[in-house]
């Protein structure tokens, strides 16, 4: 969904790229970085309810999340240790975002479905992280599982835009709904990836 935006967003981070290079900051300090501020912002602004401000944040390191790889690139850096590192630490910062969203429902009972919220939100949580594990275990048996329904920043997008505009008049039930839509999507994905591996490894063994 996001493919033109992201390809955008790397050349506009290029110049970016080309000064922090001159000043010496590695792509791994930038991957680093970026991980540890999501995950701060997120389990910290939404739980307590600054949500507006906590998805504008969480959403401007989202769109800087190529600034590593466009460094690596300009570097020469650019390897299979700084995809690790980069696939590993979207993974602690997804969740943090998505813990975040739980913790906010849970501490605040009071919002309209908080309960139907934090329930959705805690799905997105657990099927966030089965999604790209199915996709590592599938090339680790030799078989390649990449289709899917969103990408990493459409989920990202998806789950954090509507609550945060319910702080100006967005209801709610439109975020719980989102956070459904995206739980559910997961599980599709999920169960696409299992299927694609199934038929890869079924064909090898003929």
């Amino acid at each position: 969904m996001f493919g033109r935006l992201r390809s955008l967003m790397t050349t506009v981070l290029t110049p970016v790229a080309r000064r922090l290079l001159r000043l010496g900051v590695t792509p791994d300090a930038v991957t680093i970085a970026g991980t540890v501020a999501v995950t701060v912002l997120a389990l910290t602004l939404l739980p307590l309810g600054h949500l507006m401000l906590g998805g504008l944040l969480i959403g401007l390191f989202a769109l800087l999340d190529s600034l590593d790889g466009v460094l690596a690139r300009l570097s020469g850096r650019a390897g299979q240790w700084g995809a690790f590192l980069d696939s590993t630490l979207d993974r602690v910062s997804d969740g943090a975002v998505f813990a975040g969203i739980t913790l906010y429902f849970v501490l605040h009972p009071t919002a309209p479905h908080a309960t139907w919220g934090a329930m959705a939100a805690l799905a997105c949580l657990a099927l966030g992280g089965v999604v790209p594990y199915a996709r590592a275990r599938a090339e680790a048996v030799g078989a390649t599982a990449r289709n899917g329904i969103a990408e990493r920043t459409d989920r990202l997008v998806i789950g954090l835009a509507p609550l945060a505009f319910t702080q100006v008049g967005l209801p709610m039930v439109a975020a719980t709904t989102a956070l459904t839509v995206l739980a559910v999507a997961s599980a599709v994905t999920v169960g696409q990836r299992v299927g694609t591996v199934r038929r890869q490894l079924a064909r090898a063994t003929r």
